[in-house]
C-alpha cells in the first residue's frame, strides 16, 4: 500500500498564545540581567530588562506622535539597534511594521509605502550606496517645509511622519532619540492598557515578496504566526537561556527578525550583530569575541567565512549549532561548517515569507546526507502534502507541489483578497508553487520551482518584476528574465533582450539604465542581445530552453 505524501507535525510544548509585545516584557522579567542586544558596530550592549525599557521609551514616544493600533510604520534600514527597538516597540504599539529591503530604490520604495498606506516611515540616514535620506527627500519634496509629523505629500499621500536614525532633527523630520523622549506618562499609561487588550491574532509585520505579476504584495503576518514559528525554529536547534547567537542576516528578511530576533527572545538568548550587513570577517571576529554558539546565514555566506584569509586565527570553538537556509548546500561546504566550524548540530530550515516562514527542518542528530539532500521533517503544528496537477495528495517517493497548513499561515496579502485565495484554497493549504518528494520518513527534498522565482545569495528575485521594469527602457522591444546557476550565489540573473529595430545599447547601457532604480541584486549580471526567443508550437516562451543554452555557453 502506497503512502501518501501528507504529515503532520506535533510537539509536547503548546503553541505560544501571546503578543510579541508580552513576548518581550515575559522576557525581561525572566531573565533581567541577562545580555539581550549586543551590536558591535554601534558599541551597544544591553540586558533584558536594559532593552524593554528602551523599546518602552520609544513606544510611547509613538503613542505620542499620534500613531494608533494598526497603523503602518515602515522600517528602512540595515541591521542596527534601532531596528530591533522599532520591532518590539511597533508591536507593544499595536502599530504594523512595515519591512523595506535596505537595497530598495525609489521606484520600489514609493509602491512599497503607498501599498499599504504607511503612515510613518523610520529610516536609517545612508547605508552602503543608498542615500535613504535624500531618496525620502526626493520623493517627498515637501519634506523640507513641512512641520515634523505634518507631512502633505502628492506622492506619498498617506505619510505623515518621517523619523530618522540621526542625532539632530533634519527638516520635516524626527530624530530616533527624540521621539524617544517624547513619551509622557499618560502616554505610558496608554502603552500598558495596550497591552491587555492586543490579541495574538492582531495582525504586526507586513513583508513583500514578488510574485508573477510583476509587482511585490505584502504578506501579512500576525503575533501568532511569528511569534510561534521563531520559538519552534529555536527550539529545534536547543536554544536556551546559555546560548548566543549571532545573527548576519538582514533583520527586514524572516531570517532575521523571526528566526533570529523572535527566537531568541521566547528562549532568553542572546542576540549578536556583528554588522550592519554581512562581513566575513566581522562574524568571525564576533562569534570568537562573544562566544557564540549559534550561528546563521545561507550558503553563500558560510562559504564566505570559509574562504577567509584569516579564518583560522578565529576560535569557533563555542559554536555548536545554528541555521543555514536560503538555497542547497554543498557538500564539501557542510562538512567544512561541522568540522571547522564546530557547528555540529547546524540544521537546515525551508519555508516561505507567507507562512512565518519555517515549515520544515532538520534535526541536530541527523545525518550528513539528510542535512545535505533534504529539509528535513515538518515542524510542529504545521501539515503538509504534496499533490499532483489535479491537487491529489502523491504517494511518498513521487514529486509533486508542496502546499502547506496551520498557524504559521499568512493572513493574506495587504489589500488584495483575489491574489490570496490564489495562494491559499478554500481549505487553507498555502500552494507554494514549490515542487518536492517525501520519503518514508517524512523528509522532503525541494526538487525544483512551478514558479520561475530566482533565488540569488537568499534573496528572492521574481523575474516578471524586472522584465516589467526593462520594458520602460526606450530601446528594449521584449524582454526574457531568468536565473542560471553559480557557484558563489547559487543563481545568478540573466536577461535576454530583443531590441527595437535601429537600437544598438550594450550590457553596460541596461546595467546603468537599473542602477538606482531597482535593489543591485536584481540587476541582470549577465544579457544576451537576441533577435527572438524559443517558443511553444502555441506561443508559449520556454525558460527552460534559455537557461540550458546560458549553461551550455559556460562550459
Amino acid at each position: 500500500m502506497n503512502i501518501p505524501s501528507y504529515v503532520c507535525g506535533t510537539s509536547d510544548k503548546p503553541l505560544l498564545f501571546k503578543t510579541i509585545g508580552q513576548a518581550i516584557e515575559d522576557a525581561a522579567d525572566e531573565w533581567p540581567e541577562h545580555d539581550a542586544l549586543i551590536v558591535h558596530h554601534q558599541g551597544i550592549r544591553w540586558t533584558y530588562e536594559e532593552l524593554l525599557a528602551k523599546v518602552d521609551a520609544f513606544a510611547a514616544g509613538l503613542i505620542h506622535l499620534g500613531l494608533k493600533p494598526g497603523d503602518r510604520v515602515g522600517v528602512w534600514s540595515p541591521n542596527n539597534a534601532e531596528w530591533v527597538v522599532a520591532q518590539f516597540a511597533t508591536a507593544r504599539a499595536g502599530l504594523i511594521q512595515v519591512n523595506i529591503n535596505p537595497a530598495y530604490r525609489l521606484r520600489e520604495l514609493e509602491y512599497a509605502l503607498n501599498l499599504v498606506e504607511c503612515r510613518a516611515l523610520i529610516l536609517a540616514e545612508n547605508f552602503k550606496s543608498s542615500d535613504y535620506s535624500g531618496m525620502i527627500q526626493e520623493l517627498a519634496p515637501e519634506l523640507a517645509t513641512a512641520t515634523p509629523g505634518q507631512l502633505k505629500s502628492s506622492v506619498l499621500p498617506a505619510l505623515e511622519i518621517v523619523i530618522l536614525h540621526s542625532v539632530q532633527s533634519p527638516d520635516g523630520c524626527f530624530s530616533f532619540g527624540d521621539v524617544a523622549k517624547m513619551g509622557t506618562q499618560a502616554d505610558h499609561k496608554t502603552l500598558m492598557d495596550l497591552q491587555t487588550r492586543l490579541q495574538p491574532d492582531d495582525p504586526i509585520n507586513i513583508q513583500f515578496t514578488s510574485g508573477t505579476t510583476g509587482q511585490p504584495k505584502g504578506a501579512t503576518l500576525s503575533h501568532h504566526n511569528i511569534l510561534n514559528n521563531g520559538f519552534f525554529v529555536a527550539e529545534r536547534q536547543g536554544f536556551s537561556d546559555r546560548d548566543r547567537l549571532c545573527i548576519p542576516v538582514p533583520l527586514y528578511h524572516c531570517f532575521g527578525m523571526v528566526m533570529g530576533v523572535l527566537g531568541c527572545i521566547t528562549h532568553g538568548t542572546a542576540m549578536i550583530f556583528p554588522g550592519e550587513a554581512f562581513d566575513p570577517d566581522d562574524v568571525l571576529r564576533a562569534v570568537a569575541r562573544e562566544r557564540c554558539t549559534a550561528l546563521y546565514g545561507v550558503p553563500t555566506m558560510f562559504i564566505a567565512m570559509l574562504e577567509s584569509p584569516d579564518f583560522a586565527t578565529h576560535d569557533l570553538s563555542s559554536l555548536r549549532t545554528g541555521v543555514m537556509a536560503g538555497s542547497s548546500c554543498p557538500a564539501d561546504v557542510m562538512a567544512r561548517v561541522i568540522d571547522d566550524m564546530h557547528m555540529r548540530e547546524v540544521t537546515i530550515c525551508y519555508g516561505m515569507t507567507e507562512t512565518s516562514p519555517v515549515s520544515m527542518q532538520t534535526k541536530a542528530d541527523d545525518s550528513v546526507a539528510k542535512r545535505i539532500g533534504t529539509v528535513g521533517q515538518i515542524h510542529p503544528f504545521v501539515e503538509v502534502k504534496i499533490i499532483d496537477d489535479q491537487g491529489r495528495v502523491v504517494a511518498r517517493g513521487q514529486q509533486g507541489e508542496f502546499l502547506t497548513r496551520g498557524y504559521s499561515v499568512m493572513t493574506g496579502y495587504w489589500g488584495d483578497p483575489a491574489k490570496t485565495r490564489a495562494s491559499i484554497d478554500a481549505t487553507g493549504w498555502m500552494h507554494t508553487g514549490d515542487l518536492a518528494v517525501m520519503d518514508d520518513e517524512g523528509y522532503v527534498d525541494i526538487t525544483g520551482r512551478l514558479k520561475d522565482m530566482i533565488i540569488r545569495g537568499g534573496e528572492n528575485i521574481y523575474p516578471r518584476e524586472i522584465e516589467e521594469f526593462l520594458y520602460t527602457h526606450p530601446a528594449i522591444r521584449d524582454v526574457q528574465v531568468f536565473g542560471v546557476p553559480d557557484d558563489k550565489y547559487g543563481e545568478e540573473v540573466c536577461a535576454w533582450i530583443q531590441l527595437k529595430d535601429g537600437k544598438t545599447e550594450q550590457d553596460t547601457d541596461i546595467a546603468a539604465f537599473c542602477k538606482g532604480q531597482i535593489a543591485h541584486f536584481k540587476i541582470p549580471r549577465l544579457i544576451r542581445f537576441v533577435d527572438g526567443f524559443p517558443m511553444t508550437v502555441t506561443g508559449k516562451i520556454q525558460k527552460f530552453e534559455m537557461r540550458k543554452q546560458m549553461m551550455e555557453a559556460s562550459i
